[in-house]
């Protein structure tokens, strides 16, 4: 008990660290990212849609098997005529997640309740050993 006392410094910095190192997880965790596996359940069971908000030259090159382009500068107008049944899960995907993150709060706002983000991007549907089309 003395030894804790007398190194409370190191106590506390081992605690923070830990916190650290289980924060990425916790978040990941409660974002409410999708993993490739479920993205895929979605669009085989709910007829899920995916949207790729990469920008029409990214999209071009290589793009997740079925995504349909809406780059995240025109989603606002041009969300809607793609997806109409505002009930449809909508899947929303770029290279790495970044992108899909920031659409996230547009598309909810323009009703779709029930968009979600594919954690990891394009890069984790490759790694998963889904389809992907190219060029």
């Amino acid at each position: 008990m003395n030894f804790i006392i007398e190194n409370w410094s190191l106590f506390l910095i081992a605690i923070a660290s830990g916190a650290m190192l289980v924060w990425p997880l916790i978040k990941g965790a409660t974002s409410g990212a999708l993993t490739p596996a479920r993205a895929v359940q979605l669009i085989n069971r709910e007829k899920a849609v995916l949207i790729d908000v990469s920008e029409t030259e990214e999209f071009a090159q290589q793009h997740a098997g079925g995504a349909k382009n809406v780059p995240l500068g025109e989603l606002e107008a041009r969300l809607p005529a793609v997806v109409k049944n505002k009930a449809v899960p909508v899947i929303l995907v770029c290279p790495s997640g970044g992108r899909a993150g920031r659409a996230l709060p547009i598309v909810k706002k323009l009703g779709y309740e029930q968009a979600q983000v594919l954690a990891g991007g394009l890069k984790a549907w490759k790694e998963a050993n889904l389809p992907v089309d190219k060029g």
